[in-house]
């Protein structure tokens, strides 16, 4: 599917200053990004998938298949860009949700991240269901949105493939996409697009994983060296024990001979430590061991910071408890930052912007969700929905010295 047009309007909006002043886009350092999933669709809003995300079986959300922990806060959204669900609030109002298929929606995310402070996103791409026609006419609409937001609102942007479910000898469908991407899409040309070390930045996740994973390492050898070879910089996603290389990742030293092909490792720590006392842990026995092996492999380090954790309406098992893992008003976050930040981290992943699958969105949620019989969403009673916002652009502040780090919560702007 040629898609040429958004590439020009985004130069357009670069050459005339679009309506921010444009983030530096040529280095990761310095930066906190977040990763942004743009999954979500909804019936009725042009993409013909039905409610993706949202509902476990893609028919309209309701207290039996919801298969999110949080619920986006939609009041800024105009009627066009809401769309109703079964659900209901307290008082009655039919509880609404959002299609990242939407220009305007993504749009405003886009100009959320300039508000608040926050230097951009990776947006996520999904190999594994490219194959499918209405997934990949979505998935390019988003990455064409996204291009337009950040151009317009002066934020950086990078593509993310993520590998999970990938079967086995299709690494090669993903050089593929990237080769469409860069001839037809014309993808890592547009002001906004992240630059890391002089040459445009590819996120690779899901390399080094232990868990039954059908691709290989030698798969994702060939796939950094053909994106090197390609003229980009690469960001390899990896387990939280790659250099130990036991717990969640896979007991292969190969898994450190691709690492030492790459430019950024960028471990995956959602889920791993629930609790102060395992930041502290987690800084201690993971983070500045990390970093001292990645800067005598002369790597870039990208650490994973997350806001809490549940996934208790996708799985509705006894294992997969509701708040899982509580957000603490912010405090589980910014322990986390500063962690990474006193560790000699000088960049910062957040996990993710918008995923409210599995309760880790940082955008704007509402501490008054739908009040339905047995179903439960992760709440924060009397934080404003855009609290975890200004939170991340605080963070950014203090990962760039300018705010002090501290143990408290800094006053948020």
């Amino acid at each position: 599917m040629k898609v040429t047009l958004p590439f020009f309007l985004a130069l357009l909006l670069a050459a005339c200053g679009a309506r921010a002043q444009q983030r530096e886009a040529s280095t990761l350092a310095g930066k906190v990004m977040c990763g942004y999933q743009g999954w979500f669709t909804a019936e009725g809003d042009g993409a013909d998938f039905g409610w993706h995300h949202w509902s476990t079986d893609r028919k309209a959300p309701a207290e039996a298949n919801v298969r999110v922990d949080l619920w986006p806060d939609v009041s800024e959204l105009a009627p066009g860009e809401r769309f109703a669900t079964g659900l209901k609030h307290a008082d009655g109002r039919s509880a609404e949700l959002f299609s990242s298929f939407q220009r305007e929606t993504v749009l405003r995310h886009f100009r959320w991240m300039r508000e608040y402070g926050i230097d951009g996103v990776f947006v996520q791409r999904f190999p594994t269901g490219l194959r499918d026609q209405r997934v990949l006419r979505h998935a390019n609409t988003v990455l064409d949105h996204c291009r337009e937001g950040a151009n317009r609102e002066g934020r950086t942007w990078a593509l993310m493939y993520d590998l999970t479910g990938l079967g086995a000898g299709r690494i090669a469908e993903v050089r593929e996409d990237w080769r469409q991407l860069r001839e037809r899409m014309r993808l890592g040309e547009d002001a906004a697009y992240l630059r890391h070390r002089g040459k445009p930045l590819v996120a690779v996740w899901g390399v080094g994983f232990g868990d039954g994973r059908a691709y290989t390492l030698g798969e994702c050898r060939e796939l950094v060296e053909f994106l090197k070879a390609d003229g980009c910089s690469v960001l390899l996603g990896v387990p939280a024990y790659w250099r130990e290389l036991k717990g969640d990742a896979a007991p292969d030293p190969a898994l450190h001979d691709v690492l030492r092909l790459a430019d950024v490792v960028s471990p995956w720590t959602v889920g791993r430590f629930g609790d102060d006392a395992g930041v502290r842990r987690h800084a201690e026995k993971l983070l500045a061991p990390d970093l001292a092996w990645c800067a005598e492999a002369r790597l870039d380090y990208l650490p994973v910071v997350f806001p809490g954790f549940s996934w208790h309406n996708m799985n509705r098992r006894a294992d997969a408890p509701f708040d899982a893992i509580p957000r603490r008003g912010g405090r589980f976050l910014w322990s986390q930052c500063v962690a990474a930040k006193r560790a000699g981290a000088s960049m910062l992943y957040v996990a993710m912007f918008d995923e409210v699958d599995e309760a880790t969105a940082i955008f704007k949620c509402t501490a008054d969700p739908p009040d339905s019989g047995d179903v439960r969403f992760v709440a924060e009673k009397g934080l404003a929905s855009d609290h975890y916002l200004r939170l991340t652009g605080a963070a950014a502040r203090m990962l760039r010295g300018e705010i002090p780090v501290t143990d408290e919560l800094p006053p948020l702007k």
